[in-house]
Formats: structure tokens, sequence, C-alpha cells
């Protein structure tokens, strides 16, 4: 059976810049927003978007993200024909087995998945990214275009522009010239790493392009370059919603606290485009007689005895009385014990913040400061201090400094 379009979501990626919370998991099944894992938007846009065929791209650590993914129940994405599929990398009869070498090579070496679909269009997306956006309207500006290539892209301050990859557009948004990083920008349109191909020819370029032993097999620096100089209709796609890159420790624990802000542009309680997640069967949460919670999210199977303020807790969370929680992300299983104090960090699944045990800090007029992380299943001890930016990787002996 013929799918209109199919779905590529690339979620092989390492996520370096996330440090510690990466170590053990692929990026984009880093825990997100209390009960969601980052790759719940992409697979929860698609399914809201219409589109129920993806493959899933993993390399990196994909163990637990396999796991979380199964067989796409949560997302619908259960089907007889179409559905979720993970992509793996491969050995090929008569090759080496080998990683994916970039973006483009990753989609090269499924071609044969998609050639079983026979697609007129291929979705090709990031797991990485918080957002939601209907890929239908997408779809139909490309059609209307009758383009081989549509990028959705985003307006951003000028003065950031040169971190992004820049589309330089026409009036009627038809892309003539892209550039990477570049350092006196022309436009302030940023390629969100969202592209809709015309599959016949997204393949022509797929396969040259494996032919190149010079290319790095990417799409921003090899396949979109390549359809450009070759004269192909290329269009944007202007997104005015909530977007955010989640790669850094910074960038992670300020979308979370976008979360908490009633106009954050992405409502999670949006019935009309829900976020689906696997997520596990727990009590409801409990507050202690003594609890104080303010402007927080509080997932299911938590136990609040202390103060919990501006924060979010994942399930299974545990605040024993008299500690305090500020500005800060727990994930699943995280305790912190009696008289500790956690601000303006976050701390990795089933790790114990130990009695009297302070963990970050800062604000309050401060410029120089940093997100302090606790790494997965670790335990800081009674009165040890961990202080702003720290990466703790290690346990943390009581009355250690780190």
């Amino acid at each position: 059976m013929k799918k209109e379009c199919v779905a590529m979501l690339l979620a092989g990626g390492q996520g370096s810049r996330l440090h510690a919370l990466t170590s053990h998991v692929a990026k984009p099944a880093v825990p997100f927003g209390g009960k969601y894992r980052i790759i719940d938007f992409p697979l929860s846009n698609c399914i809201n978007s219409g589109i129920d065929t993806v493959g899933v791209l993993t390399q990196y650590r994909p163990m637990e993200l396999n796991a979380y993914i199964g067989n796409g129940e949560p997302w619908d994405l259960d089907r007889s024909y179409g559905g979720v599929h993970i992509l793996p990398p491969y050995m090929r009869e008569g090759e080496k087995g080998t990683w994916y070498k970039g973006t483009a090579n990753a989609i090269y070496q499924n071609i044969n998945f998609l050639d079983t679909y026979n697609p007129d269009y291929v979705l090709i997306l990031s797991g990485d990214h918080v957002y939601k956006m209907d890929y239908a309207d997408m779809l139909r500006r490309h059609k209307e275009a009758k383009a081989a290539c549509t990028i959705s892209v985003l307006e951003v301050p000028m003065a950031e522009a040169p971190r992004f990859g820049i589309m330089n557009v026409n009036e009627n948004d038809d892309i003539y010239e892209f550039e990477e990083k570049p350092k006196k920008p022309k436009s302030n349109l940023a390629s969100m790493g969202i592209y809709i191909f015309t599959w016949k020819k997204l393949r022509e370029y797929l396969i040259a392009d494996e032919e190149d032993e010079k290319s790095a097999n990417d799409f921003g620096k090899n396949i979109i370059p390549a359809m450009l100089n070759a004269g192909e209709k290329m269009t944007a796609y202007r997104f005015k919603g909530y977007w955010k890159d989640v790669g850094t420790i910074d960038s992670l624990w300020d979308a979370n606290m976008d979360m908490l802000s009633p106009d954050n542009g992405i409502d999670l309680y949006d019935n009309e485009w829900p976020i689906f997640a696997r997520t596990p069967t727990k009590p409801p949460h409990f507050m202690g007689k003594n609890a104080k919670v303010d402007h927080s999210m509080v997932t299911g199977g938590c136990e609040v005895y202390g103060t919990v303020e501006n924060s979010v807790l994942f399930h299974s969370v545990i605040v024993e009385e008299g500690a305090v929680v500020r500005y800060s992300i727990l994930m699943p299983g995280t305790v912190v014990k009696a008289g500790a104090v956690v601000e303006y960090s976050i701390i990795a699944e089933n790790s114990v913040i130990g009695e009297r045990a302070r963990v970050g800090s800062s604000p309050d007029g401060t410029e120089d400061w940093g997100v302090a992380v606790v790494a997965q299943n670790l335990t800081v001890g009674p009165d040890a201090v961990v202080s702003p930016k720290a990466m703790i990787t290690r346990n943390v002996k009581g009355g250690g400094v780190k």
C-alpha cells in the first residue's frame, strides 16, 4: 500500500552538550516536562498531522529509546501497515558495518525502507527539539509551491542569526541561498532542521551524494546546497510557534521552566493537539501536611513533605520534610532528604540528595551562574555542597564540596 508521506526521525544523536544527562541514553530519550521524553514531541506531531508511518533512526545508546518507543502504541503508531519502525545502522551484503556517517547517509541507508511505501513525499525530522507543528500544513505549502524541497524556518533576532543555518528568500519565500552560520547574515530566517522533500528528487541526490567521497553526507552541508546549485525549486515554510533546541544544559533547563508559564506557546493541556507519552502506572501524587508547593509541575507517584517552588518533578520523586526545591528539575526517582536545599539544578534519575546538602543556587542579579547537574544513580552525601554550574558524575561524600 502506498503512503503519501513518510516521516524519518533522526534520533541517533549523542547529545554531548548535555554531558552527564546523555551518558546512558540518546538525547531524544532525555526526560522533559514532568512526564515526557523529548522524542514525544515529533512523534505526537506526526500522528496529530495525519502521518502514520514513521522511521526512527537510532544509533547512540539506543536501548532505552528503543524500549520506550516499543510498538508505538502510546502515539497510535502500532499499525499493521505503516506505524513506527526502529531503523538502526546495519551491515549490508558485501559491506562492512558502519554507523550512520551523517544525516543524509542515515536516510540513504534506508532507501529500501522508503521504497517499500513508495511515498510521494518524505518528511525529515530531528528527535531533539521541543515544539508543536502541523506537518500537514507544511506539506500543503510544499505542494502548492511545487517544490523539490520545503524547509521550515523560524525568525530569530538578527544578533543570534550567526548561530544558525540561514535561509535567504525572495518575495515568494522561495529560497535562493543558504548560509551556514554566516558572520554577516542577510536574513534572520533560521533553518529548524525540518524538511519535506519530493521523494523521487531526494532519492537522486542521496545516491549522488553517497558516491561523492569528499561529502560529509549531511543535509545542511551537502544535500541542500547541491539542490540549490542545481536550480531545484526550494521554498521556505515560516513557523511562528514555540520551538526550542534543547541540546544544552541551559536550554533544557530554560525549556522546562517555560512549561511553567501559562503563555508559553506550547500548551501541554491542549486537547486539540495532545502530546502523547509512554507513562508508568503510578498512584496520585501525595502532599504531606507541612508541604508547600507553588507554581510547579508535580507528577503522579511523587511524595512532597517539604517545599517545592517553580520546579518540575517527574514521577516517583520524594521531597522530605524540611527540604527545599526551587527552580529545579527532578527527574524520575529523585530523593531529596530532610533539610537539603536544591536550587537552579537538574537532578537526573534515581539520584539521592542527602540530609542538609546544598545543590546549586545563584540568581538574585548574579550574572555568572549556571545550572548544577547531578547525573543519574548518584548520591550527594549529607552536608555536602555542590556549587552552581557543577557537573557531578560521581558520588559526593558527606561534607564534600564540588
